[in-house]
């Protein structure tokens, strides 16, 4: 077999600038797409009246679409035809649907969180055994920030099928209630600790007062006798959990100093 060697060389020559070109376009694609991306957000945001999370959403769609494109014109520039390509994808398209269903499942769940917006940017929820504020919505997650400034990443999927806490959803003023038993002879004590740091807790609402009082006798034994300390206040209900963990790791502090 004869090798033409100066074919081989023009079929390398082709090749290899193609391979060039194909990773300038996609490096400009990629550029280009995050360009997109900024610019549908700067546009949506301008008007003041489109939800952030429909911003994010669709800028989101919008990087996606770029890229797409962008690989349609790389396959090209290798001689593959795009409506054979269509063609292929149509046949095998079952195939990928079984192989790809928790992607795309995804994605539908993430087109129904933003038509429905169960909750917005800001907003204090808890979802599939998470809690935190909602941060961001893209097609196949939902990101969330811990209370502890943590990074939750949930896919969609899971954040459409479980129920949905919106803590934010009624503006309003929660309530925070925690009882513990105590020796009746520390009870004023504490109460008066306790009624000393709600005060100059700023997430306690001002409005009104918070209350420490003995709700009930547990043990009237007159050598041991044990009541029940009873801690009320009025707060924002996204702070209500930490708030009601201040004061059981605080009355557990002081109960054991004691």
């Amino acid at each position: 077999m004869t090798i033409n060697f100066d074919t081989l060389k023009a079929s390398l020559v082709l090749y290899g600038l193609n391979a060039i070109y194909a990773i300038l376009l996609f490096a400009i694609g990629w550029y280009l797409s995050g360009a997109m991306q900024r610019f549908v957000t700067r546009v949506l945001s301008v008007t003041h009246r489109v939800d952030p999370l429909v911003t994010l959403f669709v800028a989101s769609v919008a990087r996606y679409a770029v890229l797409a494109v962008i690989g349609i014109a790389v396959l090209q520039l290798f001689g593959i035809q795009t409506a054979s390509l269509v063609a292929v994808l149509g046949a095998t398209s079952l195939a990928i649907g079984l192989a790809l269903q928790g992607t795309l499942s995804n994605l539908a769940a993430g087109v129904m969180l933003l038509l429905f917006r169960p909750f917005h940017i800001g907003d204090d929820v808890e979802v599939a055994g998470k809690a935190g504020k909602v941060k961001s919505l893209s097609l196949f997650m939902t990101e969330l920030v811990a209370l502890d400034n943590t990074q939750i990443l949930l896919p969609n999927g899971q954040v459409w099928g479980a129920a949905i806490i919106n803590h934010s959803a009624y503006p309003g003023t929660g309530e925070v209630k925690v009882a513990f038993p105590v020796r009746a002879g520390a009870a004023n004590a504490l109460a008066d600790q306790i009624l000393k740091e709600l005060r100059d807790d700023p997430r306690i609402d001002d409005s009104t007062a918070p209350l420490v009082n003995v709700s009930k006798v547990i043990a009237a034994d007159p050598a041991a006798p044990v009541v029940e300390l009873t801690v009320s206040a009025k707060v924002n209900p996204s702070d209500a959990d930490a708030v009601r963990q201040r004061v059981l790791d605080r009355a557990s502090a002081l109960l054991s100093a004691a």
